[in-house]
């Protein structure tokens, strides 16, 4: 304490955390807009079905959209270079099992195409996903 004539001033001890709250709000509201918008993948439109709603890995999902274009996790891959693609990336696991998401316009060959390509790389299982029915 100083003294300072007849008032006395006493030094403040407290953090004021009010502003911090302020910013944590604010970082809370925008975390909670924009992380629906990165778990967007790749836009296909799926074939409705019900069928029993399985976890997917991106590692193991094959999507191929309306254009014809294949992605593996994401990356482009062209169908002549999907088998060595596989192969490569499953060499040596024991767990051979791949989903496919297939854009609902897709002519059925060329579904069948890639399809034929994932068995030849060694896949032992594959998966189809589709949308739940409404």
């Amino acid at each position: 304490m100083a003294l300072m004539g007849r008032r006395t001033i006493r030094e403040m001890s407290e953090i004021n955390v009010i502003p911090f709250v302020d910013v944590m709000l604010v970082l809370l509201v925008i975390f909670m807009v924009t992380a629906p918008l990165m778990e967007h993948g790749i836009d296909v439109q799926l074939p409705r079905e019900s069928a029993k709603g399985v976890k997917l890995n991106e590692d193991t999902l094959i999507t191929i959209t309306q254009d014809r274009k294949i992605y593996l996790g994401g990356k482009h891959i062209p169908l002549n270079k999907l088998e060595a693609e596989l192969k490569s990336r499953y060499e040596g696991r024991t767990d051979k099992e791949i989903f496919l998401r297939a854009d609902r316009e897709i002519p059925y060959g060329f579904v069948v195409k890639a399809m034929a390509r994932i068995r030849g790389a060694g896949i032992e299982r594959l998966g189809m996903v589709t949308e739940p029915a409404e």
